[in-house]
């Protein structure tokens, strides 16, 4: 099984499944893609609006694993005040790609800039002092601690003077004052903010791990799976939630295999196989069936 592409009525190409005597990829300009042109390592590549700079990008990533190459010369990029879609098939090297835009790991080669300025990561608590933060697919919530203490932990605020300097007593009052805010601005209904994480349901603890990240993100928020586990009630819940974040002014790096979900909230769609960026696309200039044959290999963008 493998796929073949058909023009629209709107000019734009769909990919379809069927069993052609052929196994080749069918090949596609990109001049079917609106704005895009052709990169120096043969990927397509949304245009950028003039005078507009990444916020966070990343040239020729390579990372081994022993005889594994995960990343094998990938580009990466973001812009300010987007949602960026990171897809691609099972082995495509999207964690890898994360794991070392988030500090978690090194890459044997390659350069990462953030606002322009090259940047090294020693570590993820690295990543986070540079205003990267990161919403993991487990959550990484401590259930029975209450919400205002999953907001700050790791980041506890003291009270001022001899009490907070030399005996680290907690300034309560102001860390729930802040964590009523955060979850205020983002429009999360929360019936206490002392009450334990574990009493919240999935869709809610994710907002948690979402506003924790908002909250203290400076440059960039990225999203591993964040709807993996959830229902379609809590689904649209936390979409709604990454779009409040992107209103606010911080861009999203979204790492996704729910397609309806990328492109119901993605404004661009970085295609991740075999270890690098084979496509940056519009998300309104692509559709789902043609970005999932970009993704398996099934069609390529020339």
């Amino acid at each position: 099984m493998s796929y073949y592409t058909s023009k629209q009525s709107d000019g734009r190409f769909a990919a379809s499944s069927s069993s052609p005597s052929s196994s080749a990829a069918t090949p596609l300009a990109s001049s079917t893609i609106s704005g895009a042109s052709q990169g120096s390592t043969g990927t397509v590549h949304a245009g950028r609006p003039p005078g507009v700079e990444p916020v966070l990008a990343a040239h020729g990533l390579i990372k081994r694993y022993g005889h594994v190459t995960a990343l094998d010369g990938a580009d990466f990029e973001l812009l300010p005040g987007e949602i960026l879609a990171v897809i691609g098939d099972n082995g495509a090297g999207k964690s890898s790609l994360i794991k070392v835009l988030s500090g978690a790991v090194r890459p044997d080669q390659g350069e990462m800039f953030l606002d322009g300025k090259e940047v090294s990561f020693r570590g993820p608590l690295d990543a986070r002092a540079h205003g990267i933060e990161t919403v993991y697919q487990d959550l990484a919530v401590a259930p029975a601690m209450t919400i205002t203490e999953n907001l700050f932990l790791g980041r506890e605020l003291y009270r001022p003077g001899f009490l907070g300097r030399t005996l680290r007593l907690l300034d309560k009052r102001r860390m729930l004052a802040e964590a009523n805010a955060h979850m205020a601005s983002l429009k999360i209904g929360i019936r206490s903010m002392k009450q334990a994480v574990e009493t919240l349901s999935g869709g809610q603890r994710q907002g948690v791990a979402v506003a924790r990240s908002a909250a203290f993100a400076r440059h960039v928020v990225i999203m591993d799976e964040p709807t993996a586990a959830l229902g379609v009630k809590e689904s649209n819940m936390v979409l709604e939630l990454i779009g409040r974040v992107r209103d606010k002014g911080l861009p999203v790096i979204l790492i996704s295999h729910n397609m309806p979900h990328v492109f119901e909230i993605a404004d661009r769609i970085h295609i991740q196989r075999l270890g690098r960026r084979v496509a940056l696309v519009n998300r309104r200039d692509i559709d789902m069936n043609h970005a999932v044959a970009v993704m398996t290999g099934a069609t390529t963008l020339q």
